[in-house]
């Protein structure tokens, strides 16, 4: 058979956007080697319990190393059922006296649900929490790096008091930080079955007075749990409330995304991302250098979010199951490849981001007569102003009309000058030179870069660090 053409794709995760550690757990190869591990975990639990010997897991295990995806779907391409498919691939491979023992007491979605658990547990967290880790190590770096860069915040598109560029980071390693904690215990809480055709482990229980306990031997070759109840499938949500943490994660990397972009505009110019030595913004503008890493990552939300709508869509199987989800369920991999995707894409910008602290410092300087309207508010009316906000409103006003700065505005106002007299030293000094009022920002930052510095030491060392699951020899 000819080799594919990549390019042949109709994906762009397959062809523009891969990662090669993603393929290996959520390919259709990578599908089809779960599945053979599931297959392999019941031989191995039917030998501990006396139904077979010791030399029908080395036949099926070396059967299964030879049993191939597209042998699988030649096979089902025959007989029209991709299970039963794949236990033929496997018993052609066998002999006459192992084959009665593969696929013995189980259903389909024995196989596919465990499987599907499995390597959604293992991509989350062999790749997908590494690569959010790793995102949020240089996230920490940055807020540490720029805790005391001062810089204009911003409401609704406007000027409005400072703070710090650190802190504005340490917003994003707060929210992936939680995003992460969340990632891994969801993934924890996948769980698989082995309960038979309509989960009354009927199969089972002709053999086993402890079918429960089986189901559990089975399972823990795997690193799973039952279900407490299942059906011919695993109830859905631990699955959904995992799908649903990875699509919060990618909103979080977009909006992080969206902050720099508009940060990296040519009026505004704090950040940029690196541009390589032959890199081309446009294909007409040779000045253009667009933040395309961004701009990718912001996209690659807007493909897994309606997602989540599908996902939701098949939470929903009549009686013990029925198969409206069977094809739409074949998608949710592509999700945890972008979202590993982005993070990835994201590291490596955010490694390299260049801040511009004269245009940081010029952007601040921008309004920075006017924003000290609001401690000079707050300062009249705790000294018994009656109606400060509206006193100062209109005083921006005079201040915007005669150019002036809203300070000397204020100070010439007879109605204002008695409180400049009552004012401490340091509300002096922050009417006088605004861009030092930036609260606790810089503490903050510290703060959270330290917090978080610790809590990911933590959550790695109990993250499972295993390789890619192979059939065993």
């Amino acid at each position: 058979m000819k080799k594919q053409d990549v390019f042949d794709s109709i994906s762009p995760i397959d062809y523009r956007y891969p990662d090669k550690e993603v393929v290996h757990y959520l390919s259709e190869n990578g599908f089809t080697r779960y599945k053979l591990l599931v297959e392999i975990a019941l031989i191995k639990t039917l030998h501990k319990r006396g139904i077979c010997g010791a030399d029908v897991i080395k036949e099926v295990e070396l059967a299964c190393e030879k049993v191939t995806t597209e042998d699988i779907y030649d096979e089902e391409g025959r007989i029209k059922h991709d299970i039963r498919a794949l236990v033929n691939c496997i018993r052609d491979k066998i002999s006459k006296a192992a084959k009665r023992f593969v696929h013995m007491m189980a259903t389909s979605f024995d196989i596919s649900d465990t499987a599907n658990a499995a390597r959604y547990k293992d991509v989350t967290k062999k790749i997908l929490l590494p690569k959010l880790i790793k995102l949020a190590r240089v996230l920490i770096e940055i807020t540490k790096r720029e805790a005391e860069t001062k810089q204009i915040g911003r409401t609704h598109g406007q000027h409005a008091v400072p703070i710090t560029f650190g802190f504005a980071i340490a917003e994003y390693v707060s929210r992936l930080g939680k995003c992460i904690l969340s990632l891994d215990k969801l993934s924890d809480e996948l769980v698989g079955k082995f309960s038979g055709a309509v989960g009354g482990y009927n199969a089972s229980s002709l053999f086993f007075d402890d079918p429960e306990v089986f189901e559990q031997e089975i399972l823990a070759e795997l690193g799973l749990k039952p279900a407490d109840h299942s059906t011919q499938i695993v109830q859905p949500e631990p699955l959904i409330r995992l799908l649903c943490e990875v699509v919060t994660t990618a909103g979080v990397l977009a909006n992080l995304s969206r902050d720099m972009r508009n940060l990296q505009r040519t009026e505004i110019g704090e950040v940029g991302e690196a541009f390589e030595g032959d890199q081309v913004g446009s294909s007409t503008m040779p000045q253009k250098r667009n933040p395309i890493n961004f701009e990718n990552a912001e996209s690659f939300y807007t493909i897994v979010m309606p997602r989540i709508i599908t996902v939701f869509m098949n939470q929903i199987s009549e009686h013990q199951r029925d198969l409206t989800n069977s094809a739409s369920a074949r998608t949710y991999g592509e999700i945890f490849a972008y979202v590993a995707s982005t993070a990835e894409r994201l590291t490596r910008t955010m490694k390299k981001l260049q801040v511009d602290k004269d245009n940081l410092q010029r952007n601040l300087a921008f309004q920075q007569d006017l924003i000290i309207a609001e401690p000079l508010y707050i300062i009249l009316a705790a000294m018994g102003h009656p109606d400060a906000h509206e006193k100062v409103r209109l005083l921006t006003l005079q201040a915007q009309q005669k150019h002036k700065p809203l300070e000397k505005i204020a100070i010439a106002d007879k109605e204002i000058a008695p409180y400049f007299e009552k004012m401490t030293p340091y509300q002096r000094k922050t009417l006088s030179n605004p861009s030092t009022y930036t609260g606790i920002s810089v503490e903050k930052a510290k703060k959270i870069a330290a917090e978080w510095t610790e809590r990911l030491k933590e959550l790695e060392q109990n993250i499972g660090r295993g390789t890619f699951p192979t059939i065993p020899k």
